[in-house]
């Protein structure tokens, strides 16, 4: 009979230990995804902050103050900053990225040919920050209309 109360303590102590563990984990589990999901969004604010960086300088660029390779440089940074942010974004994004990389590729080959383009880039940049899908299709034209085998 003491043998099994004794038994009876143990069964019912590893019970509420298991549930006490269980929630635990739960809890751990919750906290990760909501994480998951702010680190995500933050890094879909920093893309779009960088295109918006990038819409900017093309202006600069556009109506000539100061050193234009400067200011080209630092288009490609933005362009490049926003590629990198791109590849961290994880849902539904692997169009969209392709096309940021490929703007980017282009931006850093082709930079005689893509200072030419930089209206319709910013027109693009402008639409994709304004969370328009044509953004996406405007950049695509912009980098399917570069002689990918001039200069």
């Amino acid at each position: 009979m003491n043998q099994e109360k004794i038994l009876k303590r143990r069964v019912l102590t590893f019970l509420i230990l298991w549930m006490i563990t269980l929630i635990g984990l739960l809890v751990f589990i919750g906290l990760y995804i909501d994480e998951t999901r702010r680190v995500q969004e933050t890094y879909r604010k920093q893309y779009k902050v960088e295109l918006s960086h990038a819409s900017k300088e093309i202006d600069s660029y556009l109506l000539n103050h100061g050193d234009t390779a400067l200011r080209y440089k630092r288009i490609t940074s933005y362009v490049t900053c926003a590629s990198s942010f791109a590849f961290l974004i994880d849902e539904g994004f692997a169009e969209e990225q392709k096309v940021i990389n490929e703007v980017n590729t282009c931006l850093i080959k082709y930079p005689e040919q893509m200072g030419t383009k930089l209206e319709d880039l910013k027109q693009a940049f402008d639409d994709i920050g304004a969370n328009l899908d044509k953004g996406y299709e405007e950049a695509q034209a912009v980098v399917d209309s570069v002689d990918k085998l001039g200069n």
